[in-house]
């Protein structure tokens, strides 16, 4: 999928300068998933940073449901005066309203940044007959729609992933969708699934372990943590697929204040305590600012709108 295209900006975002703004009060920071998850985990971690940053706390509100849509409307609807924040992920960020009317869309934010981009991974047991790629897809096309396949769920960037590889390849898996990641690794260790497809960094613990093996990773590079295992685009399939999450904010912030909570945002990642923290949590991280990071989710928004086109993902 293309990730990278020039297009036309339907938001400006403002350059970052050296604001005056600072928040009044403690600000609050949304984030769409449960507690305990690497979403929520990630997002703690920034706030700690943040917090020393602006000197002003940030307390986490987690707003789970509906795929991050109950999360990302709070978000969304939030009083525009730089005292809340919200992480936001993709692909649910973009399209929740693809598939379905929803209380919010992508104008309705004000980009922050982002900070975590995690590819998609394709995993197996340690112990799995399936020693390589080459072998999933020969086991694919000689029995297909029977090699079955996990993911987070109808609609998660796994899933579109794995949509997209089909299309390319010719094979024909089956789809079983979870509610998290936990629960995809448990049913694939327990042998109940013989793949799962989750980002790389939700396997790396396990890997460390021995008891999982990663096929491919779904990165336009491969991730340094698994700098010998190849991206599907090395094995002659375009398919760049991941999990991104930054920061935002509600649409209408006064420039200053989006100058400065931008600015908040790079510092974090560039500070080396938090880079040491990514490491030990296994984020990958990619910085993008504001307007980076808006011409992604745009180019993002119009590939998978035309992939919904083309094959809607309902199931």
């Amino acid at each position: 999928m293309l990730r990278r295209a020039v297009l036309a900006l339907p938001l400006a975002a403002p350059a970052l300068a050296q604001p005056e703004w600072r928040p009044e009060r403690p600000l609050t920071m949304v984030v769409a998933f449960a507690a305990g998850g690497g979403t929520d985990l990630a997002a703690r971690t920034i706030a700690r940073f943040m917090e020393k940053d602006l000197g002003q706390s940030v307390v986490v509100l987690n707003r789970p449901g509906a795929g991050g849509e109950i999360g990302f409307a709070e978000l969304a609807r939030a009083r525009p005066d730089g005292h809340t924040v919200g992480f936001i992920n993709t692909p649910h960020i973009v399209t929740l309203p693809i598939e379905r009317r929803t209380r919010f869309r992508l104008e309705d934010f004000q980009l922050l940044g982002n900070i975590v981009d995690d590819p998609g991974g394709l995993w197996v047991r340690a112990d799995s007959d399936i020693r390589d790629f080459a072998a999933l897809l020969a086991a694919a096309r000689a029995r297909p729609g029977t090699i079955g396949y996990g993911t987070t769920g109808v609609g998660s960037d796994d899933h579109l992933a794995m949509l997209a590889l089909e299309r390319k390849s010719g094979a024909s898996f089956l789809h079983v969708p979870f509610g998290g990641s936990a629960q995809v690794k448990q049913n694939l260790l327990s042998r109940a699934i013989p793949v799962a497809v989750m980002n790389v960094a939700e396997g790396v613990h396990e890997m460390r372990q021995g008891v999982l093996r990663p096929l491919a990773q779904m990165g336009a590079a491969r991730w340094p943590v698994l700098a010998e295992v190849p991206t599907l685009r090395e094995l002659g399939f375009d398919v760049v697929e991941g999990s991104m999450r930054g920061m935002a904010a509600p649409a209408g912030l006064p420039p200053e204040a989006v100058a400065r909570l931008a600015l908040s945002v790079r510092r974090t990642v560039e500070d080396p305590d938090f880079q040491a923290a990514a490491v030990q949590q296994n984020l990958p991280l990619r910085f993008l600012d504001p307007a980076a990071y808006l011409a992604e989710l745009a180019a993002l928004r119009a590939g998978y709108q035309a992939l919904w086109d083309q094959h809607p993902w309902r199931e």
